[in-house]
């Protein structure tokens, strides 16, 4: 019997709950020098306009852990991406841009205009998913991420959802 579609399959993208966040902590902390406890991340999800976002596998035989996740915040007809952030085992196979996907599908039917987002200049991973997603660089913050392998400085990026 093969089993082929059981790795094949996209992530299944749902809304996080609090039993998920301290692996999404975890995950986060994996990702970035600047870790959120599953405590702040708990704060920022709880914000008027926020939503948090995980990928599990869509298997039922697969474990439920999370692979990634994506926090957004919403007010008025902006948006911005408060983090992306995805398990370092499982990055390369479009799990952050499934996230980001329907993020931005759940973002248009909110009738929201614009999604903004920073990451490092020297990102250049992100930098393709977002470029690829429809993404510009519309600013640039010098010396923001204090922890960069470059100079720190934040691209500042746009897409246009209507």
């Amino acid at each position: 019997m093969s089993f082929w579609w059981f790795w094949t399959s996209p992530p299944v993208i749902e809304v996080a709950l609090d039993d998920d966040l301290p692996a999404l902590a975890e995950i986060h902390g994996q990702s970035f020098a600047h870790q959120w406890d599953a405590d702040e991340l708990a704060r920022l999800r709880d914000q008027d306009g926020a939503t948090l976002l995980l990928a599990r596998r869509a298997s039922p035989y697969g474990t439920r852990r999370p692979l990634g996740f994506l926090l957004l915040r919403q007010v008025a007809d902006e948006a911005e991406v408060l983090t992306l952030a995805v398990d370092p085992r499982h990055r390369g196979r479009g799990i952050g841009k499934r996230l980001m996907q329907d993020g931005m599908f759940r973002l248009y039917g909110d009738r929201c205009k614009s999604l903004f987002l920073e990451v490092d200049a020297v990102n250049e991973a992100a930098l393709l998913l977002y470029q690829a997603l429809g993404f510009r660089q519309v600013g640039e913050r010098k010396g923001y991420y204090r922890d960069s392998e470059g100079g720190g400085t934040a691209l500042v990026m746009r897409v246009d959802l209507r």
